[in-house]
């Protein structure tokens, strides 16, 4: 792109996974003193060459070059001697090691002749990487003392005792605040300066908008173009990682309001819900919003029977209903899709069918109370297809698959229970515009069919663009209600700070 050498370059690297060809002759380049985002939906392939390059995979075909050099990546470690270290979405930090401890794990500083981990050295040196990047944690504290955004320095710190050239950085503000975020965004100017080259992936587009210089994209395992972040706006950009123009971004549909459906009065909880009331029809979509902490998880949780109410009633269809337990709102027709879905959401060691069938195995008993194949794997292969998830088969482990076809399946797991009432709790979160605009179109659907639908989201325009009706919540109570038409994102944030 232009007179530059680059750091890196990877040439028609291929990688190929029983039933899948998840890459297929991608090439990139990334630059000392810069910051390259890589972009592409859930599935394009970024994580998987990415892991080629970490030394996690191994290339099936291609060249890696790093200044100018072909390099042989052949493990993780092997990687780290090219200088290429990568700062997973999870963080690798250990709570029960302190900062040093942690920085240098697996690299430890040792005695010539004791052979004894030399924790002075550690610490000085421990000290110098910190304050490198502008970062004043004391060496000797616990890691389980400190926050997210700290082990998040950690994790660049330890890049730094590695001497990484090249950083990959996946998702890195996730878990972040905003402060946190600005302040990983002045380490990453630092790093720049430094002429290490930053490979960043995340799905936030002001982000990338931001902090990155240029941008490479992929689209379903093959390479679909480059650009100069300031050639480019949003619209461009997400046309080339989806291949078509998304004239929509929220595509709110109308359909006919019901009855009253699901109907909370003054439900209280010991986990920060303090009586809240509320309605949703059939055909609506209430979006919840408010800040982190605001109680809007614990009032779903409450609803579903996860979190023990301590006064309040529901009703379902204008009758009270007792709801001791998850089982209990299940029975109700109530469903909760967790914004953790790794955690709450699936079970990674299953596959796609077994995660999806999972809460409705009664339903496939036959009178010898054993479950009927047959019948399990039609209805797992109808919502496969249904709802677009992109997997070889119902037998592949769902751990495998991408952010947005796992939130998908666990969506089918509570759409084989046919659910009335549906509680989505952060529907989109940390996946792709192109599989957020098929989960938005999936709850538009749900609500023609006369489903009551309610959404918790952080993300305002995502709220404003899709809902009926909003509620806000503020320090456990609801602060507010607006329509529609009243609805903007100062309107949201009065009654949020209210």
């Amino acid at each position: 792109m232009n007179g530059k050498k680059p750091m890196l370059k990877m040439e028609n690297v291929s990688k190929i996974f029983p039933g899948v060809k998840a890459l297929d002759k991608v090439n990139i380049e990334a630059y000392g003193g810069e910051v390259t985002a890589l972009m592409g939906e859930n599935g394009a392939g970024k994580s998987t060459l990415m892991k080629i390059l970490s030394g996690v995979y191994q290339k099936d075909e291609g060249k890696i070059f790093i200044e100018g050099k072909e390099a042989h990546i052949k493990g993780i470690k092997s990687a780290e001697e090219y200088g290429v270290t990568i700062i997973h979405q999870e963080l690798s930090t250990l709570n029960n090691l302190t900062v040093a401890e942690n920085l240098f794990l697996g690299n430890e500083k040792c005695c010539k002749f004791s052979r004894r981990i030399n924790k002075k050295e550690q610490i000085e040196r421990s000290k110098m990487f910190l304050e490198q990047i502008g970062c004043n944690l004391d060496p000797n504290e616990l890691v389980a003392n400190i926050n997210v955004g700290e082990k998040q320095m950690i994790e660049i710190a330890k890049a730094l005792t590695k001497n990484a050239r090249i950083i990959i950085m996946d998702e890195p503000t996730t878990a972040l605040t905003d402060i946190e975020t600005t302040n990983l965004f002045k380490v990453i100017e630092n790093l720049k300066k430094k002429g290490i080259a930053i490979i960043y992936i995340s799905h936030r587009m002001e982000e990338i908008f931001t902090i990155c210089d240029r941008v490479e994209v992929l689209r379903d395992g093959k390479y679909a173009g480059n650009a100069l972040i300031k050639d480019i706006d949003n619209d461009k950009l997400i046309s080339m990682m989806v291949g078509r123009k998304i004239e929509e971004q929220f595509p709110y549909k109308e359909a006919k309001k019901g009855d009253k459906l699901l109907e909370v009065s003054n439900l209280s909880c010991n986990e920060g819900v303090n009586n809240a009331s509320f309605e949703v029809r059939k055909g609506e979509i209430l979006g919840i919003a408010g800040l982190m902490g605001a109680g809007r998880t614990e009032l779903a949780k409450t609803v579903f029977g996860e979190y023990k109410k301590t006064s309040g009633s529901i009703k379902i269809n204008g009758k009270e209903v007792n709801i001791k337990n998850i089982e209990d709102a299940i029975s109700q027709g109530i469903c909760y899709l967790s914004e953790d879905r790794k955690k709450e959401g699936c079970v990674l060691g299953l596959s796609v069918g077994e995660n999806m069938s999972l809460c409705n195995l009664k339903k496939y008993q036959n009178s010898l109370r054993k479950i009927d194949r047959n019948k399990e794997n039609q209805d797992i292969d109808y919502y496969i297809n249904k709802i677009n998830i992109k997997t070889p088969n119902r037998e592949q482990l769902i751990k495998n698959l991408s952010g947005g076809n796992q939130q998908k399946v666990i969506l089918a797991k509570w759409l084989m229970l046919s659910p009335e009432v549906l509680i989505i709790d952060e529907p989109t979160r940390g996946i792709d515009v192109g599989a957020k605009k098929e989960i938005y179109d999936l709850l538009n659907e749900l609500k023609s069919m006369g489903k009551a639908i309610v959404m918790i989201s952080s993300d305002l325009p995502e709220v404003l663009g899709i809902s009926d009706r909003i509620l806000v919540m503020s320090e456990g109570k609801i602060s507010g209600e607006l329509s529609r038409k009243e609805a903007s994102q100062e309107n949201i944030m009065k009654l949020a700070l209210a």
